[in-house]
């Protein structure tokens, strides 16, 4: 990447693939941003459902441990948290699932949550290490949740942009997708208008 462009990082957990409505609405914001981009800027998109990602159990776990103890934080099996650390700005699809996130964005978080690098620790607790300056969610949910507590996605979300030291965190959700089907598309043509007006927005945020 160019080091003078704005590192712009999608991180994108739809395991439908382009069936995902979420995507439908990612989709429409990175139009909208792309077209009205007033300064140069990197995209690196990573697509979850098709990466390797293990879970840190076993072998993984006890060579991860090891390399942190050693203070080795240039092995490759890093790379993606070095990648979100040094993202300027970071994006994130996934669907409402089981009340949270799909499990293949949970694997990649536990994969970048790594002291010394997107997080650190002192005397006074945790402090984030990341140079994002936002973090934009897109999400889409079967039924009415709004910021009430079954809702852990964005919830989630929003508690590791403080953790990892990420100012600004907001949410773009398709809500009641699955209620009165016959206003599906209704709601979602609002979802989609409201993420195309962020894409808009978004070099002046």
């Amino acid at each position: 990447m160019n080091e003078n462009k704005t590192k712009i990082l999608l991180i994108n957990g739809c395991i439908r693939g382009r069936e995902s409505r979420t995507w439908r609405l990612a989709e429409a914001f990175l139009k909208a941003m792309q077209a009205s981009a007033q300064e140069p800027f990197d995209l690196a998109r990573l697509d979850l459902a098709q990466m390797a990602l293990k879970p840190l159990t076993g072998a993984f776990f006890e060579e991860r441990q090891r390399l942190l103890e050693e203070n080795d934080r240039s092995h490759p099996r890093f790379d993606l948290a070095w990648q979100f650390s040094r993202a300027d700005r970071i994006l994130v699809a996934a669907p409402f699932w089981d009340l949270s996130i799909p499990a293949v964005l949970k694997l990649y978080i536990e994969n970048i949550s790594l002291d010394g690098i997107t997080f650190g620790c002192n005397e006074k607790g945790i402090y984030g290490m990341c140079r994002a300056k936002d973090m934009l969610f897109f999400t889409a949910r079967g039924g009415f949740y709004g910021d009430g507590p079954m809702e852990q996605g964005a919830r989630y979300l929003r508690a590791l942009c403080e953790m990892f030291g990420i100012p600004k965190f907001r949410c773009i959700c398709a809500e009641g997708m699955d209620f009165e089907p016959e206003r599906e598309e209704e709601r979602m043509a609002c979802a989609v208008k409201e993420a195309e007006e962020a894409g808009r927005q978004y070099w002046k945020s």
